[in-house]
């Protein structure tokens, strides 16, 4: 039996992640799972599933989920310590924590050797080239969890990446696809977080809405696959159909397909090198009709392009694309800045000599809180 830690089990990667294991009972014996704050969340998960170890983040709350685990036999911890403890805990890391407070403990699972299925950006666009070092050093396995990553993957399928000749991530286009760049300039909040296919939490939706989400998924995919820049496109697709392509030397050109729901490539990394059943609903390409592509525009869309400067100029400017902390979703702040557009990230350019990259992030950061204060309910589809 495959035994499970779940490093931010109470956000929806988590959630998706509980939902597929309590559906294959028999097969994963969950042994830890991590949350941030959310101590009845996380005491109701560890009851349901019989975890051994329960770990707040915050460590002010310890008291309030010993309480809440009082006679169910779990134990609960606390702090960076107790992360560290429940990542290298079991054969198979789920890295879902938001931000670079994930990066220690999922750094952690990887040292252990364990196989991590990392589904948090951040750490990787961060700490890219430290990761895949420590990861061949201690024999870990590294799954993505990230429907387009995944999708390439599973295209792949252990071909050499000698024989790609690029990859093409897509991306919806979010809220703001056909929006011109006066309209985006008046968006709200809740307008941004408002994806047209995916339910997301606060900060993903607004990366998602000005491209940057798919800017860092552009540097996740150079250090999981080892390609450089030229060789990783991105196409907008509106209908969240085709996950990712993967265009082989001799011409072929595989797409892995799917419906928009993040238990399929959880699914995968999951039961890997194995499959197991998912309730996602099953396409139906009759009743869909037409796939759409065309590529991104970068006038209305620069984080992109920043995105990609930042990964032709090296580590440091990458690490400046990604926020010091994690932004969290019940913030209540008044107020919201202008739709971070092409002024907001004017002064995040590379510089033309030795690519030093000013941090972007200020004013996006600061329009995300507002984000997390004004999310509407969620009504769509699951994602993370």
């Amino acid at each position: 039996m495959k035994t499970i830690s779940i490093l931010g089990a109470t956000g929806s990667i988590g959630t998706s992640t509980l939902d597929l294991i309590e559906r294959s009972p028999g097969e994963f014996e969950v042994i830890a799972l991590t949350a941030a704050v959310n101590v009845q969340a996380l005491a109701e998960a560890a009851r349901r599933t019989g975890a051994r170890l329960a770990v707040i983040a915050d460590e002010r709350r310890l008291g309030e989920l010993e309480a809440a685990l009082a006679g169910t036999g779990c134990r609960a911890a606390a702090g960076s310590h107790g992360l560290v403890e429940a990542a290298v805990g079991a054969d198979w890391v789920m890295a879902a924590i938001v931000g670079c407070a994930g990066l220690v403990p999922t750094m952690a699972a990887i040292d252990a050797g364990r196989t991590v299925a990392l589904a948090n950006k951040e750490a990787l666009v961060t700490a890219g080239a430290l990761m895949i070092r420590a990861a061949e050093r201690t024999g870990a396995t590294l799954l993505p969890v990230d429907s387009e990553h995944n999708a390439i993957f599973q295209c792949l399928a252990g071909s050499s990446v000698d024989h790609v000749a690029r990859i093409i991530l897509t991306a919806s286009g979010g809220p703001f696809r056909t929006a011109s760049a006066e309209r985006m300039r008046s968006a709200t909040p809740a307008e941004a977080v408002a994806h047209p296919n995916w339910d997301m939490g606060a900060k993903i939706s607004v990366d998602s809405a000005t491209l940057m989400n798919k800017g860092l998924e552009l540097i996740e995919a150079h250090y999981l696959f080892g390609l450089p820049s030229d060789r990783i496109d991105v196409l907008i697709h509106q209908q969240s159909v085709v996950h990712s392509l993967v265009e082989f030397v001799d011409g072929s050109v595989l797409a892995q397909l799917g419906p928009a729901d993040m238990r399929v490539p959880i699914a995968h990394a999951l039961a890997w090198p194995e499959r197991i059943a998912t309730p996602a609903q099953r396409l139906d390409l009759a009743a869909i009709g037409r796939l759409d592509f065309q590529a991104p525009d970068l006038s209305r869309f620069p984080a992109l392009r920043l995105a990609r400067q930042a990964l032709e100029a090296g580590a440091r400017p990458r690490r400046c694309l990604t926020p010091p902390t994690r932004w969290r979703s019940q913030a209540s702040l008044t107020g919201a800045s202008p739709f971070p557009t092409s002024a907001a990230w004017s002064n995040a350019r590379s510089s033309a000599t030795g690519g030093q990259l000013r941090n972007p992030s200020k004013r996006s950061f600061r329009w995300t809180r507002t984000c997390a204060a004004q999310r509407p309910p969620r009504s769509r589809r699951r994602c993370a």
